[in-house]
């Protein structure tokens, strides 16, 4: 019984200093946030709130007087982009699921082949394309691509398979419905946590992305958070705490949708771990 308690002490102490190295660059985030550059660059760095805040503030909004409207134009973007990864990859992992028809596994194994594509060798192609369609410095750009993912495809596929019975579409069939009743009256309930994972997991990454906004937007009025923030490291001098405090500004939505989120995704990633 001491050596259970002695082992339980040991993983809480390991799992408390885990969660402070990981937090400690949020921390000092919004601690750099109030400071001035000549604070932040100094050693050792300050860990305390300083007087700062509002001039860091006035320098952001100086050097991206677009600030807001590329926070709203993110947040619209991975919004969109989320419901429709939501929708069309839960169509997809219902058909691969309880559906047979020709060349299934062929069409499914290609669908995953795209993950092993770089996302950087697509980078030509879809300006040419997007200039083509005219759709350069329009959200267009960067909703379309995205809007169906492999790695949906893919989980959705298998929390559909591990988690609902077949015989419970087909008895669905029996009484009558028709496929669209029996996704969203009978598949969509059964699958939240996985609509959890997958909608937290594409809204930071679409919230995030960097790469798809750097090659199609080239107005700074239609930049997302992040090249906005690093158009702002490109103006001489960086300010730091400018960086700083828009950076702060731009994870909250993160935060707070993990906050929410947070119990659907450890649902959704242990749903089918155990199997009775």
């Amino acid at each position: 019984m001491k050596s259970m308690g002695k082992d339980k002490l040991i993983a809480y102490i390991t799992v408390f200093i885990g969660a402070i190295i990981m937090l400690a660059p949020f921390y000092f985030m919004f601690i750099f946030s109030s400071h001035s550059n000549t604070g932040i660059l100094s050693v050792p760095p300050p860990i305390t709130f300083g007087d700062y805040l509002v001039t860091n503030f006035n320098t952001l909004l100086d050097f991206l007087p677009y600030f807001w409207h590329n926070l709203a134009l993110s947040l619209f973007i991975a919004i969109v982009v989320t419901a429709l990864n939501l929708l069309f990859c839960s169509l997809a992992g219902y058909a691969f699921s309880m559906f047979e028809f020709r060349f299934k596994n062929a069409l499914f194994v290609m669908i995953m082949g795209t993950m092993l594509i770089p996302p950087f060798l697509g980078m030509i192609p879809t300006a040419m394309v997007m200039s083509q369609l005219g759709w350069m410095n329009d959200p267009k750009a960067l909703i379309v691509p995205a809007a169906c993912g492999a790695m949906g495809i893919f989980m959705m596929r298998q929390f559909i398979s591990s988690s609902i019975p077949k015989e419970l579409v087909e008895a669905a069939r029996m009484d009558g419905c028709r496929e669209f009743k029996i996704y969203y009256r009978i598949i969509v309930p059964l699958i939240l946590p996985a609509f959890g994972t997958l909608g937290l997991i594409t809204f930071i990454g679409t919230w995030n992305n960097f790469m798809g906004p750097l090659v199609v937007m080239n107005d700074m009025k239609m930049f997302t958070v992040p090249l906005a923030l690093r158009a702002l490291q490109g103006t001489g001098q960086v300010p730091w705490g400018a960086v700083s405090i828009g950076a702060s500004i731009a994870v909250l939505p993160l935060l707070f949708l993990f906050v929410i989120a947070s119990r659907r995704l450890i649902d959704g990633l242990t749903s089918g771990a155990v199997k009775g």
